[in-house]
């Protein structure tokens, strides 16, 4: 008789994928848009979460109406009746657009976004690289938040 240690062994292996097999059924349940696209709809009432660190929108700037959530509490800042959720970021109906640097950690993200209940999750093809070399408008980092403001608790960019 197998040991609970060995059932589960034996579990991890039959459902261990890969990065990139992580990727790939991400993106094919949610959609993907465009800078263009993203800008488009960011001024017909969608929102785009910026989940890149402090020290990437420090350097690179922001996507002004863009709200930021880092991706390490970005479960915690949506979820609708969480405790930790931040207002800013409206009902499951609302459409969200998550940024990352280069359109990879977005797509992981937005899928996660799908699995919370959010009926159009979507990510930006390409990151805020894309959207920067698109000629997209960017603003600089607003000042670091106060020590007593969580992560990803702040309103959207101005």
């Amino acid at each position: 008789m197998d040991s609970p240690a060995l059932r589960l062994d034996h579990l991890r292996v039959a459902t261990r994928r890969t990065a990139d097999q992580l990727l790939a059924e991400a993106r094919e349940r949610i959609g993907r848009f465009s800078p263009e696209e993203a800008d488009a709809a960011a001024r017909d009432g969608a929102l785009i979460v910026d989940i890149r660190s402090e020290l990437q929108r420090d350097r690179l700037g922001v996507i002004r109406g863009s709200l930021h959530i880092p991706r390490t509490v970005l479960e915690w800042r949506v979820e609708q009746d969480g405790r930790w959720r931040n207002p800013h970021v409206g009902g499951l109906e609302r459409q969200l657009i998550v940024v990352c640097d280069d359109g990879y950690a977005s797509s992981l993200a937005a899928a996660t976004l799908a699995d919370l209940g959010f009926a159009d999750p979507r990510d930006v093809i390409g990151g805020f690289s894309a959207w920067r070399a698109a000629g997209l408008p960017i603003a600089s980092a607003p000042a670091p938040r106060a020590p007593d403001v969580l992560p990803g608790m702040g309103p959207p960019e101005p």
